[in-house]
């Protein structure tokens, strides 16, 4: 068999000849999605120079020991990986020339009766690093969940769950993960009520405002279970976008995750809401005096509500923003914001970096 031998660059420099062989083009791994294409089958895409070897594994942080290579020497940039459809899978993405590795799973896990469930992992932070996969869950409420979903659930390892909800809607709509230690703050939901009636329909900035004070003491719940490394960790609300993506919102911002990334994972709500799923049908007629009870079965009762609405004002701005704001306006910043009211200090968000970015 004939072989080709290396070729060599020769580069005249000050009357040297130098010679460089030239190797393989690295494939640097950039824009690496997951996204399920049937019940067993997930897409992989990714953007790369050169050739990638694609591993899966079935816990994160594998090592290449405890994956499988599933596509070798991939230079097209793309992968169909049939996975075990009771796991959570997690891709490797190793740099054939180099061996530099890139770790990518699904953002959202795959629920048959489950609403916006989701992986904050992955994303970059500033200093280049990125959040751990399979340690911090966002989800909606999971009253509704199948007894597979709730397969699929347990075997993500949780070992806390924290319930944003309010005293009414926990009642209304149980959760059917069991056998996880499990922390809520009572509360009544006409608190958020208040709110909504002295904003505008479209206004919900206005309601966000009111989130860094109420949601204080679930959020040093989160942190203290972060900084314990009580996870993996899921926290949630019913939908799963406001309260959760306000919470979501200060995970990020305390592991250095830019804010643009953070308002681009608060939207992906619009998208993963399955909004029949979140809370079983309410008779109004069983619960004539309960304020929750009413406003979420008028929700159920209106086919616009039946489909995510974007959490933005009518210019575009994020819903969000009127948190940031209200942060920004009381405690100068996010920082300052955590240390004071959260108790989340400088050194601890050294320490969460040091423990969920890699």
């Amino acid at each position: 068999m004939n072989r080709r031998k290396p070729m060599r660059i020769h580069m005249k420099v000050l009357g040297l000849v130098i010679a460089c062989a030239a190797g393989p083009a690295p494939a640097t791994v950039t824009n690496a999605l997951a996204t399920r294409a049937a019940g067993d089958q997930v897409q992989l895409g990714w953007t790369a120079t050169g050739a990638v070897d694609v591993y899966l594994a079935y816990a994160p942080d594998a090592r290449i020991a405890d994956a499988v290579l599933v596509s070798g020497a991939d230079k097209d940039g793309k992968a169909l990986v049939r996975v075990d459809a009771t796991k959570r899978p997690y891709f490797l993405l190793r740099d054939a020339a180099d061996g530099a590795m890139t770790e990518v799973s699904e953002r959202i896990v795959p629920l048959a009766q489950g609403s916006n469930f989701r992986d904050i992992g992955g994303y970059a932070a500033a200093d280049g690093r990125h959040v751990r996969w399979g340690v911090i869950y966002r989800s909606g409420a999971s009253a509704m969940l199948t007894p597979d979903d709730v397969s699929k659930v347990n075997a993500l390892g949780l070992r806390n769950m924290v319930d944003l909800r309010s005293d009414e809607e926990r009642v209304l709509a149980p959760s059917k993960i069991d056998g996880v230690p499990y922390s809520a703050i009572g509360y009544s939901m006409t608190t958020l009520l208040a709110g909504m009636k002295n904003a505008a329909p479209q206004n919900g900035a206005t309601i966000y405002r009111g989130f860094p004070t109420m949601l204080a003491p679930q959020l040093r719940i989160v942190f203290d279970l972060l900084r314990r490394q009580q996870g993996p960790i899921e926290y949630n609300c019913s939908a799963g976008q406001d309260r959760t993506g306000f919470t979501t919102a200060m995970i990020l911002s305390a592991l250095g995750i830019p804010r643009e990334t953070i308002i681009q994972d608060y939207h992906l709500s619009t998208a993963y809401r399955q909004p029949q799923y979140e809370m079983p049908h309410i008779d109004l007629a069983r619960y004539p005096d309960n304020a929750a009870a009413q406003m979420f079965g008028r929700y159920q009762d209106n086919p616009a509500m039946r489909v995510a609405q974007p959490l933005k004002e009518a210019d575009g701005t994020p819903f969000l923003k009127g948190a940031f704001d209200e942060i920004e306006a009381k405690w100068g910043s996010v920082d300052a914001y955590l240390e004071q009211e959260v108790g989340v200090s400088a050194a601890d968000r050294a320490e969460l970096r040091r423990l969920y970015l890699h």
